[in-house]
């Protein structure tokens, strides 16, 4: 990766110095050089002399000066000449490749450390101390949105992403796999869940009007500690599967709003079995035809209202009281009781639950 930066501003700078420049990697190998013939030559004795000094040195009618300062260096700048013209352009190429690889370097270390710490690839105890080496405040309030992609797009969804949040040292973007993408989101503390759903449906139509594509988007809990990024990234993970089982017209679902399907989905399902059998007796819910489980739909839609209800389904008050009083001979429960409607409800959510067997992370 250093390879092409330096060559990049090599490049760029052959024009303006009227002389061969280039670098030496730890080597002693040529990596980037003005004269793109010179690269993948050896000069290993000009790295055996820097071994014992970090200043400048000469040889063979070159200027050598290594990249950094102080004993830890990995690259040695080098340019045509022994007097002291050379010498300055040397200083001033090192300090310059020096800057540009160090601002470079800590953009990139940034993602991959996020990253490791949202897929449990580094020990919490090493989490602090690479914060404070990156620079990157532990504190800040962040939130994890998983952005699913249902359809390959052009351009990438890594890119198209990127584009809209630009921020590199506020918002990371990571991808997790080929139509998976990671945004850690920096936001103010206090942060109602409202806006940052607002924030993700934005994300969202831009995306989708951008690629094409259909985009779902899970949205972990808002955290106040950088070591939480994993914990936050894991609901984003289950409100995606939970969204998927429960709420399928949803493109947008948070872990603070999956009410009663997050806990179904913590269920073992023998458990969500032993429940279905107790509520429903000799199968009764196989029983219920397609019209009936639309209208017990609605009838929950309106808050086991019946005269909304069946002003919605356009049937007469006394069909609705009819197809009520139907489900209550074949399952035993009535639903224009509350705690009965409640046992139903979660019933039909198990039922859906087992029926997807949504894998579990």
């Amino acid at each position: 990766m250093s390879n092409r930066l330096f060559q990049g501003i090599i490049h760029q700078m052959r024009d303006t110095v009227d002389r061969v420049i280039g670098v030496l990697d730890e080597n002693g190998s040529v990596i980037a050089c003005s004269e793109l013939v010179k690269i993948g030559e050896t000069r290993q004795d000009v790295r055996d002399e820097l071994a014992y000094t970090s200043d400048t040195v000469t040889s063979a009618g070159y200027t050598y000066r290594p990249i950094g300062s102080g004993s830890k260096w990995e690259y040695i700048v080098f340019v045509e000449g022994e007097d002291k013209l050379a010498e300055k352009i040397a200083t001033i190429l090192s300090v310059t490749l020096s800057n540009i690889k160090n601002l470079y370097d800590e953009k990139y270390d940034k993602s991959s450390f996020i990253k490791n710490i949202i897929l449990d690839n580094i020990l919490p105890s090493d989490i602090y101390i690479k914060s404070k080496e990156l620079h990157l405040n532990a504190e800040e309030t962040r939130v994890v949105f998983l952005i699913k992609f249902h359809a390959k797009t052009d351009p990438l969804p890594f890119d198209l992403v990127g584009t809209i949040f630009p921020d590199k040292n506020k918002d990371y973007v990571i991808s997790v796999g080929e139509q998976d993408i990671v945004l850690i989101k920096e936001i103010r503390p206090g942060t109602d869940i409202k806006e940052i759903e607002k924030t993700a449906r934005a994300l969202s139509d831009t995306l989708s009007s951008e690629s094409f594509v259909k985009v779902s988007i899970g949205i972990g809990t808002a955290v106040n500690n950088i070591k939480d990024l994993a914990r936050s990234y894991k609901e984003a993970q289950v409100s995606l599967e939970v969204g998927k089982v429960f709420d399928t017209e949803k493109t947008i679902v948070s872990y603070e709003n999956l009410g009663i399907g997050r806990l179904i989905y913590q269920l073992p399902t023998t458990l969500c079995e032993m429940f279905l059998q107790e509520v429903f007796k000799n199968g009764s819910l196989d029983a219920l035809d397609n019209e009936t489980l639309q209208t017990i739909q609605c009838f929950f839609e309106n808050n086991l209202n019946v005269s909304e209800t069946s002003r919605k389904l356009f049937v007469h008050r006394n069909t609705l009281v009819y197809r009520l009083e139907k489900i209550r001979k074949l399952t035993g429960l009535d639903l224009r009781e509350f705690d009965h409607a409640i046992t139903f409800k979660v019933a039909l959510m198990v039922k859906r639950y087992l029926t997807t067997k949504p894998v579990k992370f």
